[in-house]
Order: C-alpha cells, then structure tokens, then sequence
C-alpha cells in the first residue's frame, strides 16, 4: 500500500479553509454575456469569499473531524473495490472534489471518483494542489444553490495560482440550470448532468486535449443507479442508495424534475453492493432515496422495502442497518413487521410530514392528513416504544394563515418529536406552489420558521436532560482535537444530522468501535458521560 489514501472533503471545502488561510482572492472577472432575462440561478446570493467563516456548531463537529480523525481507505488494496492503475498512457491528473448537499449526493460523487480513479488519475484533499476541481452540487432550494455558487466561485478562485487548473460542475445544480451555470460563471470549464457522471473521465481528458466550455447530459433515464464506487465516508458506516427519482409530485418540490421519476434499484445489486461494504468494515448501513419506502412501486411490487431489509439483516458483519426519509403515507403494517422482526434496524424514522394543517397538505399535493399522521406516529410508538422519530416541517407555505402556522405549533407540541428541522418555504421555479397565490414574505417566513424550532428546543431540552443517568450504547466516530473529547452515536442519532455522545475516556476509543457509556450531563444536541465501568 505505497500509494496516496483516497481523500476529499465529504461534505465540503470549508472544512479544510483553516488549513488553507492564504488562499488566493478571487480573479477578476469579465461578466458574462447574459439574456434578456437573468436566470433564476443569477437570483441566488454570492457572499463574499473572503468573509470570516462562522464558528462550527459543536453538534456539527463531528461531520469537521473525520477527514482528520478516520482511517481513509487505500486506493490499491485488492479487499476494495478499487480501480485497477492499468490506463498509464493518458496524463494522470490530480483531483480534488467537493461535494455538497444529501448522502444520495455523495455516492454519486463515490462512483464518479472511481471511474476517474480507473482512468489513472489521482484525488487530493487540498484544493491548492489540484489539476482538476470537481464540484458536485446540490439544487434543491435556494439555501443550497447559493452554497453551490460559493463553492463554485472559491474552485474557480485557484486559477489565480494556476491558470491550467480545470473546474468540472456536477449535480443537481448541474443538471438543473444547465447552460446558465457558464453563462453565469464563464471561469467554469465544464457542466455535467447527472446522466453524464459515466462519461466524467473522458470529459476531464476533452478538458486537457483543448477543448473549453464543455457540457454533458442526457435522459432522466439514464441516471445511473449504482455502480462500482469508493467509499468516501469514514470506514465504519455508509451510505446504500437503494433508488433515484421520486413519484410523489409534491407541489413544493424541485427533485422529480431534477432527477426524474421513481426507478428502483435491482434489489440483488443493492444486497451485493451491502455485502461488499460490510466486507470492507462497514458496520453502519444507511438505506437513502428520495422515498425509500416507495422501493419497488415502479415495478408494481410496492412494499418491497421489507423484503431488502429482510435479505441486508442477514448480512455478517453489518451491525446497524438505519432507514432515512421514510414517507408516513407508506409506513404499513408491514413495513412496522419488518423493523421489528429485524434486529439489526434501528428504531429510528426520518418522516418528512412537512406540515400538519389538512389544507396546506392538500395544497402540498400530501396524501397525507392530520389524522392519519397522529394515527401513524401513534403506531410506530406502540409497536415500537424506544423508536426514535425525526421530522422536517415547512414554515410559510403559500397561503398558511396565522390560524394554519398555530395549528402546525400545538401539533408540534403534542407530538413531542425526538428530532425536528424546520425550514422557511423556498420558492423553486418549474414548482406549482412557487405559482400559487398567497405567497408570504420571507420575513414572515422566516420568522414562523425560527418560532418552531424555538418550540422544538424546549422539547429536545426536556428529551435530553431525560437522558441522564442512563447508560447508552455508543459508535465511536473519533475524536475532538479541541476538547480531547469521543465523539460517538447512539441508535438514535443519524451521522452529520443529528448530535454526539461526548465520551471522556483514560483508555482510547477506536472509531468504528462499540462502546457503553453511563450519561452524567446534556445540553441541547449533545449528551456528555463515560465508558461504563
């Protein structure tokens, strides 16, 4: 194993920034030649550069501290499903990626860095020494696009140092606007749709042959499903994306027109690909799609969701098997069985409800209605009494009265969710809520946005302090270099979302390990204890 590890920021460049504190300004730059009418990607906000970064919540640390915390996996050893370096007559490039947005996100980039990697070049985690910048994008709302055109902007700045240095744009963004991303940012050197992500390593030899301002796409169709891939998160957990597109057609919602409809992935390709990850340590497998619980309707076998959990339960070495982004309208009786009869699942659902109000759920095109939510939720606790349930509300819908954001506030009191994000409505062209009347001022929004969290941190408080004295059984993540402190995971907490379980220990915990722990202290994320005696 004498080659270079595999390495690049897992969720973005800003965590290497104070490695990097001479990074160059931005050059100047001629504005691009644009139409009559700006584009909507013109309308998101381009934040200075060079501001002072904002400290990291200490509940987000832990997503800041594997790159330098986790054993990184090596490019050559034959137990990965690693490249081979047979392609030696091109020129070898170095390459550094950043990926922005959701999970689904990254293991798209995963299998683009391995085709790269099977092309024989090389990936660094230091943006300075790259030949070839690729920024996989998330642009979902506007919050993301915004954070997409920064990261764009900061690849693009290194040109500066190094004329020669290429900048490749991938993702949702990519596939979303298109054209508009180099009419927009003329530095960019090429646009790649998601259906092109196959093509990434001729598109990076075009690039050094001469060619310029470079685009590829293709049909929602051919998205690619799965793939040979790296493993770009830390050794002991991993994401399987079991799906891609989504059938729901909610109103509010960019993503079927970004990544198409519903199409399963062949469920003996997800197994073996599960198989594979448990082989190479993964001890945490986290099931993500845009609907996971919709697994299979596109082949007119719904509910096949509880088969795949039944096949990956069975897999030695997986120890943790958590399911993200389960929709409550498909949470079945069966679906209930199968979590159960499973031990290696966790009690633990992502239910993205969205709101509460039967109105506003029908405007959001939700099948969904207050009732029937509380029916669910009620279930799940029943059945399940240690299940641990997360949720993502919308504030400000177009046309939510006062009356209808009071009813979403006493729901969620009633509730008592374990974890809740609540976030102000985002208006996203191509959508039918962004053309409905009654759309409601950001302020306003904003506002009925903070005052539910504010709801939600008296909850979370109270949840937390419960905690207290009980003993938990943890996942070492790593460390934290500023306090010394363990960073671990209980069943209840999702990696990168959710907080830590802050472990003080006099013998050292290996990440990747399971740990019990006695809790002696809270706080509004995180839990503080040490390893049971």
């Amino acid at each position: 194993r004498n080659t270079p590890p595999y390495l690049w920021p897992a969720r973005s460049a800003k965590p290497f920034d104070r490695k990097r504190k001479n990074c160059p300004a931005p050059p100047a730059r001629e504005p691009a030649q644009r139409k009559n009418q700006p584009c909507a990607l013109a309308r998101a906000e381009r934040k200075p550069l060079d501001q002072k970064k904002k400290p990291v919540p200490r509940h987000r640390r832990a997503s800041h501290l594997k790159e330098k915390n986790q054993p990184c996996r090596n490019t050559t050893s034959s137990r990965y499903n690693r490249p081979s370096r047979e392609k030696e007559s091109i020129i070898r490039m170095k390459i550094a990626c950043i990926s922005l947005g959701c999970p689904k996100n990254q293991v798209d980039l995963d299998v683009m860095v391995h085709i790269l990697l099977s092309a024989g070049h090389e990936t660094v985690a230091d943006l300075a020494e790259a030949d070839v910048i690729l920024v996989n994008t998330c642009g979902f709302i506007e919050s993301a696009k915004t954070e997409a055109i920064e990261n764009i902007l900061e690849a693009c700045s290194y040109k500066q140092a190094n004329p020669n240095l290429k900048v490749v744009v991938t993702g949702c963004l990519a596939e979303r606007y298109r054209s508009q991303i180099e009419e927009e940012i003329p530095e960019v050197d090429a646009v790649v749709g998601c259906a092109s992500n196959k093509a990434i390593d001729s598109i990076v030899a075009r690039l050094f042959n001469g060619e310029e301002h470079l685009e590829s796409y293709g049909l929602k169709k051919d998205f690619p499903l799965g793939g040979k891939r790296v493993i770009g998160t830390p050794a002991h957990y991993a994401y399987l994306k079991i799906a891609e597109g989504c059938n729901n057609r909610c109103h509010y919602c960019a993503i079927p027109g970004i990544r198409g409809p519903l199409r399963s992935r062949e469920m003996a390709d997800c197994v073996a690909e599960a198989r594979w990850l448990a082989g190479e340590g993964v001890k945490e497998l986290i099931i993500v799609a845009q609907d996971p619980t919709a697994y299979g309707e596109d082949w007119g076998k719904p509910g096949s969701i509880c088969e795949l959990l039944d096949k990956l339960n069975k897999i030695p070495g997986l120890e943790w098997i958590r399911i993200m982004y389960a929709y409550p309208e498909r949470i079945t009786d069966d679906f209930i069985a199968a979590m159960k009869r499973n031990e290696k699942v966790l009690p633990y659902l992502d239910l993205p409800i969205q709101h509460c109000n039967d109105t506003i759920l029908k405007n959001m095109n939700r099948r969904s209605n207050r009732a029937e939510l509380l029916e669910v939720i009620g279930k799940l606790r029943r059945e399940i009494p240690n299940i641990t349930l997360r949720t993502t509300l919308i504030a400000g819908f177009p046309g939510e009265t006062e009356e209808q954001f009071e009813d979403l506030c006493n729901f969620v009191k009633e509730v008592q969710f374990d974890r809740l994000g609540c976030f102000a409505y985002s208006a996203e062209e191509n959508t039918v809520a962004a053309k409905m009347d009654g759309q409601i001022d950001q302020e306003v929004k904003d506002k009925r946005a903070e005052l539910v969290m504010q709801i939600q941190t008296g909850i979370m408080a109270q949840k937390q302090a419960a905690k207290v004295g009980q003993t938990v059984r943890v996942l070492c993540d790593g460390v934290d270099d500023e306090s010394g402190l363990y960073l671990c995971r209980t069943a209840a907490d999702a990696p990168e979302v959710d907080g830590n379980v802050c472990v003080s220990s006099e013998e050292p915990l290996y990440p990747g390990e399971f740990y019990d722990v006695l809790v002696d202290d809270s706080d509004l994320y995180d839990l503080y204890g040490t390893v049971a005696k």
